[in-house]
């Protein structure tokens, strides 16, 4: 997969796709992403953090992604990509099957793509301030685009913590990425049929950001 570092192409080949769950630093704001996932059918996690194994190829920069029904949704969070000796930091949704997530979490995972931004920021480049990273995203209701989630990555464990749980290093090798977590829904957990996203370091004013379209296709019995 192509990438844009610094306005240089990186081409990774990503062999492993990790995505964390349940990965929020306050106790109080993984209890309000459980309870709001709840009130949709999702049963509460065995442990925090977890880290579900889904294909590298759900990993896409397509503008447009396509699902089975209406019951799907994306979710704003910090992508770390790593591959040898290297690491950097991008942009990407975890875009969830909500009504097979009541069933399974992990087989939720599996089955919708997970959209991602072309550019990326080198580790090094924001290692020192990764907390005051802002991650926002927006959904379209209605035409119009409404906010639907907003934080820093303060309120996600620390991004080295997720990487030694998920044995990044082990797995780098080969290339792996994997999605950080997330923030609660503003009014809830919801589909749209556009989903906005955009990570912005405050520091430098730089911004990544990623739109994408949903096309629902029909559930056949």
């Amino acid at each position: 997969m192509r990438f844009s570092a610094g306005g240089e192409a990186l081409d990774l080949d990503l062999k492993h796709l990790v995505v964390a769950g349940w990965t929020g630093r306050d106790s109080s704001a993984i209890r309000h992403h459980i309870e709001e996932l709840a009130a949709i059918g999702v049963s509460p996690p065995s442990a925090t953090p977890l880290y579900y194994r889904v294909s590298a190829a759900l990993l896409t920069q397509a503008g447009r992604i396509q699902v089975v029904g209406y019951g799907s949704s994306g979710e704003v969070e910090p992508l770390l990509l790593q591959s040898g000796g290297r690491r950097w930091l991008g942009l990407a949704s975890d875009h969830t099957d909500r009504a097979l997530e009541a069933h399974s979490v992990a087989l939720s995972k599996q089955v919708c793509a997970k959209p991602c931004a072309a550019e990326v920021w080198p580790w090094e480049d924001v290692a020192d301030r990764l907390e005051t990273i802002v991650l926002e995203s927006w959904i379209d209701d209605s035409g119009e685009w409404v906010l639907y989630q907003q934080g820093t990555l303060a309120s996600i464990r620390p991004l080295t913590e997720l990487a030694a749980g998920a044995g990044l290093d082990d797995l780098a090798a080969e290339g792996v990425a994997m999605l950080c977590g997330t923030f609660g829904a503003r009014g809830g957990v919801r589909p749209a049929a556009r989903f906005r996203m955009m990570m912005r370091d405050p520091a430098t004013g730089r911004e990544i950001r990623h739109d994408y379209a949903v096309q629902t296709l029909p559930e056949i019995a």
